[in-house]
């Protein structure tokens, strides 16, 4: 969301307090339990502060020369072996946009590799590609402050009020204040449900029939935009001939929804004057991922809901610089700004920038560094804040991975689970004790400001990135944060008239193509898409079942997901006192009829099995859930869900299943 906060520190430099900024125009001082009391990890003392060297299995502290030099020596044997492609690097969703600039310039320029890849291929993989093929930018396309300006909102797969407080805050104040319509879809009776004019709970993994469903009711009924569809649009013929399929019968049956209530959704959808869709994970970690998201981009495209304040696609990203990261070319099949690595002319102008040739060959997505890791392709990885050893599928599979590699480096904060397999691993400053900037989920790219003093001993990621980059004998020389974002803006259109000094008051959305243009507060203005040819793509999308389906042996469908309380590893807010007590441990969500049958009781400890690992896990009894669906948080270490999820990608986006898994459950 891009929450400004007022923080205060005492005089040991710690943080004690923080409060919402009343004049934000972001979030008009709201805070969710996070923005209030989050900031207490960064004054733990479990801070890495030395560098750590790892031998004979055990750590050891390092001076930073010895940490930095052995790191340079280790990357520069390995890609000389064994050739650049045989190192991957991680980007960090958490780090500002320099620090990700400075890693994947390290990574093309230095190493000479395009395998970089950041936490947005687990979550918006899908909006990247799938919106970036349908509207030719894949991006949310308005502001947060179109919700007031909405008469239909529809909410599909995004458990907004535990995701994205601030922002589901805004929608119950304009429902409080209007008469604005809610449609609500999530296989889980999330708390939006309640507030929701419709509340349709549809199986998991059916979101395309849904979509083509209500569509087939568009169409049908006349409510289409033709002279839109006509004017700015192209492939809308091969489109209907698909969706016609989706009669309310079809679409009822695979999705388990009353065809009632899918017309009736239809039916206000389609006769708004200007309608919104917020989506999250629910529509985009599937393997089918990239076709749900060109699925609400043809509903959207339909109806003619994009182009102006009030009607649109907000994505609602995941992390505090999901959408940074990937802005800066943290991929591995773009440059900053989404320019293709593959274009000669975009390589050449990035060559001359840069004083070296660099690669164009499209690098590994993290999703696959695993398999080529095992097959012996990647021997070694550096990485910026992840901890894939929580948050990637499988991570029986992922750690038997990380622990094969030959070298692996990562910067880091704690000692998290992933850091603990590094040979070496260099303390970083956090988010507080940084500046640079970070860009929300409606594209506003904002500064930030020291709240605190790093540690002793610690350094500013984009330093770290530097000095290895140098000791390899490829020199980046920046004086500070704001020296970065002037080469950035000076090779990313997108972002050609953003600097530090612009953005000191108040953040600018991209795209802003030169400094004296104000930023952009809706995409497509008017349906003049981003793609070459300035039309929206339709495209014909058949529904696919998830890979994994309920079974004899595997009898209910597990759903993952986030909680209002812990933030993606828990890293962070497993350090923080009030969080930790709200939700010290995991649980699995059971729907009373299914726990009855299985004689689970209410708090009872249970065995969870997929075909690629168990966990025991503490059982909630709740009516969020639909009958033959659990839900577990991925957060805590102790019981995983991603032991339990399935692996497989969406063949364009890469992006795993982790919302549909076959389960078992049984009493412990």
């Amino acid at each position: 969301v891009g929450c400004n906060l007022t923080l205060y520190k005492n005089k040991e430099n710690n943080l004690i307090l923080s409060r919402g900024i009343k004049e934000s125009i972001v979030n008009k001082g709201r805070t969710c339990v996070k923005g209030r009391f989050g900031y207490e990890y960064v004054n733990s003392k479990e801070r890495l502060t030395t560098p750590l060297i790892k031998e004979n299995g055990k750590f050891r502290e390092a001076t930073w020369e010895e940490a930095i030099s052995y790191t340079a020596k280790k990357l520069k044997e390995i890609k000389e072996k064994y050739g650049p492609d045989s190192i991957g690097l991680l980007g960090s969703s958490r780090c500002p946009n320099e620090d990700n600039y400075v890693l994947q310039k390290f990574a093309r320029a230095c190493i000479g590799t395009n395998n970089v890849d950041n936490c947005a291929r687990l979550c918006h993989a899908s909006t990247v590609s799938g919106l970036g093929i349908a509207l030719g930018a894949g991006a949310a396309t308005n502001s947060i402050e179109d919700i007031s300006d909405s008469d239909v909102i529809f909410i599909i797969g995004s458990n907004m009020s535990e995701t994205h407080p601030v922002i589901a805050q805004a929608v119950k104040q304009h429902k409080i204040s209007s008469n604005v319509k809610i449609i609500v879809a999530d296989p889980r009776n999330i708390a939006m449900a309640r507030l929701a004019d419709i509340y349709i709970q549809h199986n998991p993994g059916s979101d395309v029939a849904l979509i083509n469903g209500m569509m087939n009711v568009i169409i049908g009924e006349g409510l289409i935009k033709k002279d839109f569809i006509d004017a700015r649009t192209e492939g809308f013929i091969e489109a209907k001939t698909t969706i016609e399929k989706y009669d309310l019968e079809t679409a009822s049956k695979i999705t388990g929804v009353d065809k009632e209530m899918i017309r009736e959704s239809a039916l206000t959808y389609g006769r708004a004057k200007n309608a919104m869709i917020f989506y999250t994970m629910g529509i985009t970690q599937h393997s089918t991922g990239v076709d749900n998201v060109l699925s609400i981009a043809n509903l959207v495209m339909m109806t003619g809901n994009i182009g102006r304040r009030g009607s649109g696609i907000m994505a609602l990203r995941g992390q505090a610089n999901v959408q940074g990261a990937c802005d800066m070319g943290a991929l591995p099949n773009v440059h900053p700004g989404y320019q293709s690595i593959t274009d000669p002319a975009i390589r050449e102008k990035f060559e001359k920038a840069w004083g070296v040739k660099i690669p164009e060959k499209v690098g590994l997505p993290v999703t696959e560094f695993a398999e080529k890791i095992l097959s012996s392709e990647m021997k070694a990885v550096f990485a910026m804040g992840e901890n894939p050893l929580i948050t990637e599928p499988d991570i029986n599979t992922e750690r038997k991975a990380f622990e094969k590699l030959e070298f692996f480096a990562i910067q880091e904060i704690f000692l998290s689970e992933t850091a603990e397999l590094a040979h070496v691993v260099f303390p970083a400053s956090a988010a507080y004790e940084k500046d640079g900037t970070f860009v929300n989920t409606e594209r506003r790219v904002q500064l930030l400001n020291i709240a605190k003093e790093k540690p002793k001993g610690t350094k500013f990621d984009w330093e770290i990135v530097c000095e290895i980059s140098k000791a390899m004998g490829y020199e980046m020389n920046y004086s500070n944060t704001s020296e970065i974002a002037d080469e950035i803006s000076s090779l990313t259109p997108s972002y050609a008239g953003i600097s530090h000094e612009r953005i000191k008051k108040v953040g600018i959305q991209w795209p802003c193509p030169d400094k004296n243009h104000p930023g952009t507060v809706f995409l497509h203005k008017d349906g003049n898409f981003k793609r070459a040819n300035g039309r929206g793509l339709f495209s014909a999308i058949e529904y696919k079942p998830p890979r994994e389906l309920p079974d004899e042996n595997y009898p209910f469908i597990l759903t993952t997901g986030r909680i209002l309380y812990h933030y993606h590893s828990r890293s962070e807010t497993k350090r923080v006192k009030v969080l930790n007590n709200f939700v010290p441990k995991n649980y699995m969500e059971i729907n009373p009829v299914d726990a009855d049958k299985l004689n689970v009781k209410d708090k009872e400890t249970v065995k969870v099995t997929s075909r690629r690992g168990s966990i025991e896990v503490e059982s909630k009894i709740s009516d969020r859930p639909k009958k033959g669906v659990v839900f577990i948080s991925f957060h805590f270490k102790e019981s995983a869900a991603n032991v339990l999820t399935n692996p497989v990608l969406d063949p364009i986006a890469k992006i795993p299943e982790f919302k549909v898994a076959a389960v078992r459950i049984e009493k412990t």
